[in-house]
């Protein structure tokens, strides 16, 4: 989820908030917390029965398909433009296609937990590439820190002192590249998309189609039909793209109409905490004393990054 720094991909602020509010935004907060904390649980359970692509490309589309109900419903238009789409495509690969696929192989090996804890380290991502890359975003001893204190909190996480065993090296790089994807598609949106007109549910919704399109030719290319649809594994996937893509989107832009993208963005902070628990209880993952510290550390860290001068 860069979604992303959120973890997870919108392409602009919304417009205006709706005129009716059906939910007090804490509880919708709360529930977006939960929704994509359990998205890596619902990645490791869609893995068992699914291959990583094929995982992936199942959650752009009902992400996809959610969204444009919600288009339906508005009769809102896709966006126009040739140029505009071409974007779309290479914002699509950047912040769906590879970390989506990313995250399903690194679950093939290691915790679903740990893959949460691994998607908590995009704002320390973010802030290293934006120095190099947005001259807007002005260094300060406090973000520094931040990135300093991040980084060690992966070490922490990884077991560094014991040489990383017991932690697969593998799929804790895919992880981590996964993460590094959602700022590195952030950086090309806000270079190439920031001012094109549309709502973020129209842009986003094209941006899951052409990820859906995206995916569908890897699948086809590098991944056999599945003989069957396991129950469990076809409900989770259905619930990655719908909830976890799709309803999640429109809950976050709902809440940065309300109460700002600062406050919206703190939960990314929950969500590896809610991922590692439901691993734990769920799927009976282990958990050792240096996993929850270390996450600890990455949050601090990367709450550090984020702040800026007044």
């Amino acid at each position: 989820m860069s979604a992303p720094a959120t973890p997870r991909p919108t392409l602009a602020l919304p417009a205006a908030p709706t005129r009716t509010r059906r939910l007090d935004w804490r509880l919708r907060f709360a529930v977006l917390s939960v929704v994509w904390g359990f998205s890596f649980l619902l990645i490791k359970v869609g893995t068992q029965a699914y291959a990583p692509f094929q995982v992936a490309l199942g959650r752009v589309l009902f992400g996809a398909l959610a969204l444009l109900a919600v288009l339906v419903v508005r009769r809102e238009p896709l966006p126009r433009g040739r140029r505009t789409w071409a974007h779309l495509a290479v914002a699509a690969l950047l912040l769906n296609t590879a970390p989506f696929s990313l995250f399903s192989y690194a679950e093939l090996s290691i915790p679903s937990g740990l893959a949460g804890i691994c998607n908590a380290t995009s704002p320390l991502w973010g802030m290293a590439l934006s120095l190099v890359a947005l001259s807007e975003d002005r260094p300060t001893r406090r973000r520094f820190a931040g990135l300093g204190l991040g980084f060690l909190g992966v070490l922490t996480v990884l077991g560094a002192w014991q040489g990383f065993s017991g932690i697969d090296a593998k799929g804790t790089a895919l992880a981590l590249l996964a993460s590094l994807c959602y700022p590195i598609g952030w950086i090309y949106v806000r270079r190439t998309l920031a001012s094109v007109p549309g709502s973020p549910v129209a842009m986003t919704g094209a941006q899951l189609m052409l990820s859906t399109l995206q995916l569908l030719a890897v699948s086809a290319a590098f991944t056999s039909a599945p003989a069957s649809l396991p129950l469990w594994p076809t409900l989770s996937v259905i619930a990655l793209g719908a909830l976890g893509t799709g309803m999640a989107l429109q809950m976050q832009y709902g809440l940065v109409a309300e109460v700002g993208p600062t406050t919206a963005q703190m939960v990314t902070y929950f969500i590896p905490v809610i991922a590692t628990a439901a691993g734990v209880l769920l799927l009976g993952e282990q958990l050792h004393w240096n996993t929850p510290v270390g996450a600890a550390i990455v949050l601090a860290g990367a709450a550090l990054t984020q702040t800026r001068r007044s």
